[in-house]
Parts: C-alpha cells; sequence; structure tokens
C-alpha cells in the first residue's frame, strides 16, 4: 500500500503539473486570439508529437516531453529583410554560427507570416496588447497557486490546536524524573484534581473567553499557584471549575524562533488537534509571501544550483529550501503521499506542493531573458520606449524590434538551463532532499 501510494502521489504531481502547464498556455492563448493574433499551434510538452488535432486555424496537442509547452504565434518577430525586399539578406553568403541560428529563427518567424498570417502578427500589436499576452501566462500559474493555497487554507484548514480537551494527566510527575506513569504517592495533576475531562470544550479562563488551546495556556503558565475559574462545556451544559496551576519548568518559544526554559503554570491537560478553516484571505498572502521567497531563490538560481552539485558530490545534505527539478518534485509527492497520516493530511501536503510549484513557474517565467516570458515583456517595453522618444523627438517611427539578433543569447540561456537542470535531476536522484525526516 504505501507503494502504491508513493505511485499516486508522483502521478498526482505529474497531472498537476501538466494540467498547470497547459493553464499557463491558455493564459497565452486566450489574450492573443482576443487580440487577433494567428495562433498556430497550442501543444503541450516537447519533442515528437504525440497526438494533436485541428480546430479552426489551431492545432492542439500533446508533445513526447511533457517538460513544458507553447503557443505558436504569427509574427512573434518583424519579417526579415529578405521578405521585405529590403537589405541583401537573401543573397547566399557563408555565415559564422551566431549568423546561421539567427537566419534559421528569421525564416521560420517569415512561414508564420505567410498567408492571413501577414495581418494577424504579434508584433504589430500594440504595446501593452503584447505585453498582455506575454504576461497572461505567468499570471495564470499565480491565480492557480492562490486558488490551491485558499482551499488548502480555507477549504480543508490547518492543523490547530482546539479548545477541545483531548487527555488529562492523572498525575504530576517529578521534575527531572525518568518516571513515564503515576506512581500512588505522586499529586493529580490540577487539571484532574480540578474535575476537567477529555471532551470538554474550554470557553473561557480566568473570565477571559478562549478561541483557541494557545490562548487557554498562555493565561494558564501566567497563573502559577493561584486558583483561577475555568468555564468548560460538557454535554451541552456550562460549568465552572477551580483549577490550580503548578509552578513548573518548561521549554518556550522565543521571538527569534529558539527555545528558553522558564518556570510558568501548569494544569496538565492536552488540546484535541483538528484542521481549522482560516479566514479566505490567509490562502492569498501565504502564496504571495512564498512568492517573494521564490524570487530570492531564482535570482540566486546558478550559485544555489552550483551548491547543489558540491553537496551532492560531497555527500552534505541538501538545502531544505533549495532548488528542486521535477524528478525531485516528484519524489516528494510520492513521499507526501506515502505518509502515515490522515488522508487530509496528504491532500493538504499536496496542495501546497502544487500551489509552491505554480508559484515557482509564475517567477520563472518572469525572467528577463529570452526565450522565457520576461524576456518578451522586456522586448515589447523596448520597442515602446524607442517608439515614444521618436514621437518626442520627432523623428520617424522607427522599425520594430528584430528581437532575432538576440538568439545566439536565447541559445546560451538553453544551454544554461538545460545544464541546471540536469544538475539538479541528478542531485534529486542521489542526493535528495530530505523533507519528512
Amino acid at each position: 500500500m504505501t507503494v502504491l501510494a508513493f505511485i499516486i502521489g508522483v502521478v498526482v504531481l505529474v497531472v498537476g503539473l501538466a494540467v498547470s502547464i497547459a493553464l499557463h498556455e491558455v493564459g497565452h492563448l486566450a489574450p492573443a486570439k482576443a487580440f487577433g493574433v494567428r495562433v498556430g499551434q497550442y501543444m503541450i510538452g516537447f519533442g515528437p508529437t504525440v497526438f494533436s488535432r485541428r480546430v479552426g486555424e489551431t492545432e492542439y496537442g500533446f508533445k513526447l516531453l511533457p517538460l513544458g509547452g507553447y503557443i505558436s504565434m504569427a509574427g512573434m518577430y518583424p519579417p526579415s529583410a529578405a521578405t521585405t525586399g529590403e537589405g541583401d539578406d537573401a543573397r547566399p553568403r557563408r555565415r559564422r554560427l551566431f549568423e546561421t541560428l539567427i537566419q534559421d529563427a528569421r525564416t521560420a518567424n517569415d512561414e508564420t507570416l505567410q498567408g492571413d498570417g501577414a495581418g494577424r502578427a504579434f508584433y504589430q500589436l500594440p504595446v501593452y496588447k503584447r505585453v498582455i499576452i506575454m504576461l497572461g501566462g505567468p499570471a495564470m500559474n499565480l491565480v492557480l497557486a492562490i486558488i490551491l493555497f485558499a482551499i488548502m487554507f480555507s477549504g480543508i484548514g490547518v492543523q490547530t490546536a482546539t479548545t477541545t480537551v483531548a487527555s488529562v494527566n492523572e498525575c504530576v510527575l517529578p521534575a527531572g524524573s525518568t518516571q513515564t506513569s503515576c506512581a500512588a504517592d505522586d499529586p493529580a495533576s490540577p487539571a484532574a484534581a480540578a474535575g476537567i475531562r477529555p471532551g470538554d470544550v474550554l470557553v473561557s479562563v480566568k473570565g477571559t473567553p478562549v478561541d483557541t488551546f494557545a490562548e487557554a495556556s498562555a493565561i494558564i503558565q501566567k497563573s502559577p499557584d493561584r486558583q483561577i475559574p475555568v468555564v468548560v462545556e460538557r454535554g451541552g451544559t456550562r460549568q465552572t471549575l477551580e483549577v490550580t496551576p503548578v509552578l513548573a519548568t518548561r521549554e518556550i518559544a522565543t521571538a527569534d524562533g529558539g527555545t528558553t526554559t522558564a518556570e510558568v503554570g501548569f494544569v496538565g491537560m492536552s488540546a484535541t488537534v483538528a484542521f481549522v478553516p482560516q479566514p479566505i484571505w490567509d490562502g492569498p498572502q501565504a502564496a504571495l509571501a512564498q512568492t517573494g521567497q521564490v524570487v530570492g531563490i531564482i535570482w540566486q538560481l546558478p550559485a544555489r544550483v552550483y551548491q547543489t552539485a558540491v553537496d551532492t558530490i560531497t555527500g552534505a545534505g541538501r538545502d531544505p529550501n533549495g532548488p528542486l527539478s521535477v524528478v525531485g518534485a516528484g519524489r516528494l509527492a510520492g513521499e507526501v503521499a506515502a505518509t502515515d497520516t490522515p488522508i487530509l493530511n496528504r491532500v493538504s501536503g499536496m496542495l501546497a506542493l502544487l500551489g509552491s510549484l505554480n508559484i515557482a513557474l509564475f517567477v520563472f517565467n518572469l525572467v528577463p531573458l529570452l526565450p522565457l516570458d520576461g524576456g518578451h515583456v522586456v522586448v515589447a517595453l523596448w520597442d515602446g520606449i524607442k517608439r515614444v522618444w521618436a514621437r518626442m523627438t520627432g523623428r520617424r517611427a522607427p522599425r520594430p524590434v528584430d528581437a532575432t539578433k538576440l538568439v545566439p543569447i536565447t541559445y546560451i540561456v538553453v544551454i544554461g538551463l538545460i545544464i541546471m537542470g540536469g544538475t539538479l535531476i541528478l542531485a534529486d536522484i542521489v542526493n535528495p532532499v530530505q523533507l519528512l525526516g
């Protein structure tokens, strides 16, 4: 059953990632079609086509490697000089590698401008429409992440110690003792002596209404050796019980995340832990907070991948907050699904993982480098700046920015991403992140 649960977790992650990629591309597709751009293909994955179907002018399908997706729009770049009849690009000549890459990109782009694509090209759109199309994909991932976190926080809830008493200690064990059970001469715990029973619901402590067990504990800890009234609800009726917390030494959390010892009041009862739905805004807040954390990781990605490689070679433990590959994410999904916990815990963990992946897709695609969406946004904005400057200086409108000149840099970025991705995949196989201990 553990192996089956692990496999189910991996499958859920793969399907969830595929849906996230599909919706990302829908985020590009919908505004592109709304603005009249001819979209030739909508594909999930890369490599050979496994299945496709043409609907209208667009071919929809799946490719062999489900590691991303794309839509093919007419005229992502302006036509080459060979197409417009300007310059001498049509004249054969020996080209260096980068020149060949640029020309190949221009040729492929020119093919999308044939037929009705010539008047429905991406590069012909106003700048703000191009930006909307390119930001539509990442925005879709952010919205999906917010929805997933909202379901996790408000639909399922966060595990919280409730005001329902789970158990009551029979006695107070001697301080520093290794004793695990009560002896005949051990004093009864204050909770037991006061008559508190499992199942009682704490209503107020020392005259202060409490909504969580943490609130009740805070009051009790501040009241050692003093009799305080505790109102509980039992069987539909409320009762007031007098409790005298004893002085005990306990570890308490400090503001900097550490712990310290302190003498506090102790009554000897524990709370029932349950999923408590949180306010609807808690999920979006958590998503945005995690987005900020991912931004920090993305901008340090090369250094973090290098450190991951070093940790893998030396056998050191991986940073739990470091980058992961799809293999690592799938492994974590399997571990979450296979843990010996209630089903709601596992569902909540899967939602958190899928939400985090969508945040990573959102942030990563905003990096201002081609071929990522952020790179296309920068090109569109630069085109707009040039046009505004021309109008301000009374000059003729410039030609559209030819981003094919950046194709060599794009290839370098792609090669870098492949190297980093391969490094992370190897690390996730040989030296995986241990989050579940």
